[in-house]
Parts: C-alpha cells; sequence; structure tokens
C-alpha cells in the first residue's frame, strides 16, 4: 500500500519566481506524451512551449482546434491538436475514444483548462458549467484515458490545476449544482477548484499503486483570457489591475512564471514516490496558517486535501458521469 505524502514543503529550492524552463532544466522528457488541455493559451500555452522545448510530444484537446492551431503555430510551438469540449462529456468521449484508438501511453495528462466566474450557465444535464467544465469533463478524461495512463512505461504523473479560489467554498455535497441556493459566481468557482484538488488526491489514492501519481497545483496569480468574464472595474477592485489597466506586478506572476508549479509536478525528480498533495511555488504547499496576513491567497484550506471528501467526491463524480475505471476493482 503507497503511503500518504505529507502537505508540508519539501524545500525544493525553487519559487515564486521560478519559470517553466528553469523548473525543467536537465529534465529531458524525449519519448514521453504530454496532453495539455488548453494548451494553446495563457498557462496552457507557456506548458506547451516548456514541455515541447524538453522534448515531450504534446497533445492539444481544444474546443476550437483551429484557432487552437492558429495560436500555437503563432507562438512557434509544435503540437498535436484535437477537438475536446470538456462540458460536452460525449466530446470527451470521442477524444479519448480516438487517442486510445492510437495505442500511445500517456505519460503526463494535464488538466489545465477552465472557466471562471462565469454568469450562470447549465450544461449537459443542467450542471452548473463551472463545476461541470473544471472538474466533470476532467474527471471523465482521467478515467477514460487510464488505460494510457498505466500503461506509461515508468509511471505516469497527473496534474489538476486547482488555485487558491478553493479558499471560496469546500464542495456543497447537497448543493453541488446551485439547485436550492442561489448561485454565486465566485462560489462556484471556488467549489470546482476544491474540486480538482481533490479529484488529484483520490485518484492518486487509486492509481499509485498502479505507478499514476497526481497532483494538484496552484499556479499563482496570474492575468490571462481566463479572467475574459470580469469587468475592468471587478479587478481594480481586487487590486489586480489599476485604473489605466496596468497589471500590479507584486501581485502577480508572469504565464512563464506561473506554468513553473505545473511542470514541475509533472516531471520534478523531488516529487518521485510522492503524490496526492497539492502544490505551489514549485513546492508542495503548507497547510493554511489562518492567522497569516497571506492566508487568503496561499497554502491549502483543509477542506480541499480532506480524504473522505476525495474518496465522497469521487462516487458523486461517478454516478453524475457514468464513468469510473477503478469501478471493477473496487
Amino acid at each position: 500500500m503507497t503511503s500518504i505524502t505529507p502537505q508540508q514543503p519539501l524545500g525544493s529550492g525553487f519559487g515564486a519566481r521560478t519559470t517553466a524552463a528553469e523548473a525543467l532544466a536537465g529534465i529531458d522528457l524525449s519519448g514521453k506524451l504530454a496532453i495539455v488541455t488548453g494548451g494553446y493559451s495563457g498557462l496552457g500555452l507557456e506548458t506547451s512551449r516548456a514541455l515541447t522545448g524538453a522534448g515531450a510530444t504534446v497533445v492539444v484537446p481544444a474546443r476550437r482546434p483551429e484557432h487552437a492551431q492558429e495560436e500555437l503555430a503563432t507562438a512557434g510551438i509544435t503540437a498535436e491538436v484535437a477537438a475536446l469540449d470538456l462540458a460536452d462529456l460525449n466530446s470527451v468521449r470521442a477524444f479519448a475514444t480516438a487517442f486510445l484508438d492510437t495505442d500511445r501511453p500517456v505519460d503526463l495528462l494535464i488538466n489545465n483548462a477552465a472557466i471562471m466566474a462565469n454568469p450562470e450557465t447549465r450544461v449537459g444535464l443542467g450542471w452548473e458549467s463551472q463545476f461541470a467544465t473544471n472538474h466533470l469533463g476532467h474527471f471523465t478524461l482521467a478515467n477514460l484515458l487510464w488505460p494510457a495512463l498505466a500503461a506509461a512505461p515508468g509511471g505516469a504523473r497527473v496534474v489538476a490545476l486547482s488555485s487558491s479560489g478553493h479558499k471560496r467554498s469546500p464542495v456543497v455535497f447537497d448543493d453541488i449544482m446551485f439547485d436550492r441556493r442561489p448561485y454565486e459566481k465566485w462560489a462556484a468557482y471556488g467549489q470546482a477548484k476544491t474540486a480538482n484538488s481533490l479529484f488529484a488526491v483520490q485518484l492518486d489514492a487509486l492509481g499509485a499503486d498502479a505507478g499514476v501519481r497526481a497532483f494538484a497545483v496552484h499556479p499563482g496569480g496570474i492575468l490571462t483570457p481566463l479572467q475574459r468574464h470580469l469587468s475592468k472595474e471587478e479587478m481594480i477592485d481586487f487590486g489586480w489591475i489599476d485604473a489605466d489597466g496596468n497589471t500590479i506586478e507584486t501581485r502577480f506572476k508572469t504565464p512563464e512564471q506561473g506554468a513553473s508549479t505545473t511542470v514541475w509536478a509533472a516531471t520534478s525528480p523531488q516529487l518521485e514516490g510522492k503524490g496526492g498533495v497539492y502544490c505551489e511555488d514549485c513546492d508542495i504547499a503548507a497547510p493554511t496558517d489562518p492567522d497569516s496576513d497571506t492566508a487568503r491567497f496561499q497554502g491549502v484550506d483543509a477542506h480541499a486535501y480532506d480524504r473522505d471528501d476525495a474518496g465522497r467526491l469521487w462516487e458523486v463524480s461517478a454516478a453524475l458521469t457514468g464513468v469510473d475505471a477503478f469501478a471493477a476493482a473496487a
């Protein structure tokens, strides 16, 4: 039985301003295959750039594949592009089926794509869109790709992008879809980001003995197209930008810095034999210190790595999606 990795920093030697290229220095990914959802924009683009730069073959599933191909080509990144809409489970199934038909292992699965703080939207079977897209779509993808992950020589890693937004809400199991409570975009985002973290906790527990380890990642504050649903006034009120629209640099990382924890969690030898933890600033994060001035945006709250909630969420997600790669072994 695989031991539980403590939610405590390792002292990795990296930090908040480490870039993705620096985190990958000396790591050769030749012969490795990575799938990066949303790998053509913002953090995903920088993740694709760093992984291909280290020698990996990168597959970028995208809702608009033609647009994704254009963005990657403009950035000088060579990657495979395929159609995938995380809000549509039929689309997820189609992508996974087509990929499995290529009979290639997946060494790295980066669940990067996300939506944030959008107006109330229902998808699928009336599901709240942030939970459905950010969590259920990726949950389905990872489960369907399980044979390819388990086939990776030397083991595979799955990285789920969470956020300090997880601090806004635990998973509200008695009303996940906001069917009874009023919809609030930030509570919905927070719940989805908590779900991303709990997904990593449970996938690691289920997959570790097969050599598949999972990590949740907070990339840090970065202004990217993820903020498309926010007004300029909201971002000024949050202290993200000034009145002229300029980023307040002391709060934010560059996209190259934001992608560093993703690629570190996906590849670092320092994490060999470890998993099921929430990472930030290229290290395992410490539990949130509620008395700290940085508690709002640093550290991980207990509800985002609670093992009982992780197991419960897995069961709920499997029931909603009808997908569970581990059901036969349970």
